[in-house]
């Protein structure tokens, strides 16, 4: 049986599908002679008579009609890979794998992704909350596709977008001496126990050295690597701290209170991508679309 091709059996196609010759060609763009001369090629290779003539028009056999269903089952394979490639074009399908620091993965960034992801029914989601340095490191080893790590970034080889960065807050628990005040600000923390962030983390030298210049003197007897459970001590009445302003809103109903921090200190972190390629257009319009969101809190001076 000699080989036949992909316009032929279109051309087969379209005329089972309309009903005549001159209405596939119309459908396929080309003469009606074109789509004859397809046809009987078509039917020569399969050595196969598909149309009788009836009249001026064309009648299916048997053969036909039992051919055009396998023919349609091939077509409906091509038509979901067509669809599919439209939703990948327009960002509405693939997987989307977010790796973030705890700050944010504690939820404020699951319940953006929730919004994102329902605006896009096709795309699947993994989302990990795990601390700065483990962000960087999957997304080095394109774990991730995406991550959300305090800056500075250990690595500075990886494409990197900065975020819209917010001002650290002063949390107490609920009752504390310092909660009618509008604004805290270092000698507030004078002889108060004050539970650190670890010393590797970038934050702890920007806040140590604010009360450092301030000569204030903290009682510095607990530290942690993670803003919740430096709120869960702030919470238990243990003592103070300075946190990010994410968290500290995650616990705003948990016994802790939020108050402005002077002078500011800032919590900066960034989205990085894999190196080496390309960020895929879904993570880019992920990252865009989370800055956004955080720019429309209203909690940035302008």
């Amino acid at each position: 049986m000699a080989r036949i091709n992909l316009r032929q059996v279109e051309a087969f196609r379209a005329v089972m599908l309309s009903g005549s010759v001159t209405a596939a060609a119309a459908v396929m763009g080309v003469t009606q002679p074109a789509i004859s001369r397809m046809l009987r090629d078509l039917q020569s290779s399969l050595n196969m008579r598909l149309f009788e003539k009836k009249g001026s028009g064309l009648v299916p056999t048997a053969a036909a009609s039992a051919l055009y269903a396998e023919v349609e089952r091939s077509f409906l394979g091509l038509d979901r890979i067509l669809a599919a490639a439209e939703e990948i074009r327009t960002r509405r399908t693939g997987m989307l794998r977010v790796a973030a620091l705890p700050a944010l993965a504690n939820g404020f960034l699951p319940r953006f992704s929730g919004g994102f992801l329902l605006e896009r029914p096709n795309l699947s989601f993994a989302l990990f909350g795990v601390i700065s340095p483990i962000v960087v490191d999957w997304v080095l080893n394109l774990q991730c596709d995406v991550g959300f790590a305090e800056v500075p970034i250990a690595h500075s080889g990886l494409p990197m977008s900065r975020m819209p960065a917010l001002a650290r807050v002063a949390v107490l628990p609920r009752g504390h001496r310092l909660e009618s005040r509008a604004v805290l600000e270092p000698r507030d923390f004078e002889g108060e126990t004050f539970i650190s962030l670890m010393p590797s983390s970038s934050g702890r030298h920007l806040i140590d050295n604010i009360f450092a210049k301030a000569g204030v003197s903290r009682v510095l007897r607990v530290e942690t690597a993670l803003s919740e459970i430096m709120c869960g001590l702030v919470a238990s009445g243990l003592g103070v701290s300075i946190c990010d302003p994410f968290t500290a809103a995650e616990y705003a109903s948990r016994g802790v209170v939020a108050r402005p921090f002077l002078p500011r200190i800032d919590f900066d972190f960034a989205a990085v991508f894999p190196p080496h390629r390309s960020p895929s257009p879904v993570a880019v319009e992920f990252v865009e679309a989370f800055a956004h969101h955080i720019e429309g809190l209203g909690l940035i001076p302008t």
